[in-house]
């Protein structure tokens, strides 16, 4: 009798949490997509940051998405649309989405910039089934006129950090990748699991 009381609490526990969370994340992706900055303005901000001029002026391309939108209470996900850059010219549309288990707790919203360093990390990201490993690490940004460099890891914040210490971006497996906090709160945002789609313009 009371295993059958137990485990008819933990489904209704589990129904609640899984409606919690994708209440969560529909009402930041609803967000998200209303409230999309322009390709252009996103770029330009990019382009303020010090730390990314040296990859804007090499770099054999990149991927830009305004607004990742990312909730999650215990299991998160995270979804944005974006564009891919070859020369400068645009070549197709790509979307990002992620799905994570383990401690994480709120929303966030970012933009995110993925710099190629040259034609072979360019044709494995536009492959159509690109994903991030374990690896993968982003440089958190405050992105505006006076931008500055935050903090690097595998877990990096997708956030404007107060940190005095200056991080270095570099590219690993042929890829550069910055992060710039547009509002929210979230205790985790690492890119392990980012998974990506790609459609030629």
């Amino acid at each position: 009798m009371l295993l059958n009381e137990m485990e008819s609490l933990m489904k209704t526990f589990l129904s609640k949490f899984t409606t919690s969370c994708c209440v969560l994340v529909g009402l930041l992706f609803c967000q998200t997509t209303l409230a999309a900055d322009s390709y252009s303005e996103t770029i330009a901000n990019f382009q303020k940051a010090p730390d990314t001029q040296k990859f804007f002026n090499s770099a054999y391309g990149y991927a830009i998405f305004p607004t990742v939108g990312k909730g999650g209470i215990g299991i998160g996900a995270a979804y944005g649309k974006g564009r891919v850059y070859q020369g400068g010219v645009h070549t197709g549309d790509t979307s990002l989405s992620q799905l994570s288990i383990g401690f994480q707790l709120g929303g966030q919203a970012y933009s995110e910039i993925i710099f190629f360093k040259n034609a072979k990390a360019y044709e494995e990201f536009t492959s159509g089934s690109f994903e991030f490993g374990a690896t993968a690490s982003a440089v958190a940004i405050n992105v505006g006129a006076n931008a500055q460099v935050g903090t690097t890891g595998n877990s990096a914040g997708a956030g404007q950090s107060g940190s005095n210490k200056a991080a270095s971006a570099a590219y690993i497996n042929g890829m550069a990748i910055f992060t710039a906090a547009k509002g929210g709160l979230m205790y985790e945002a690492a890119l392990a699991g980012q998974s990506f789609t790609f459609d030629p313009k």
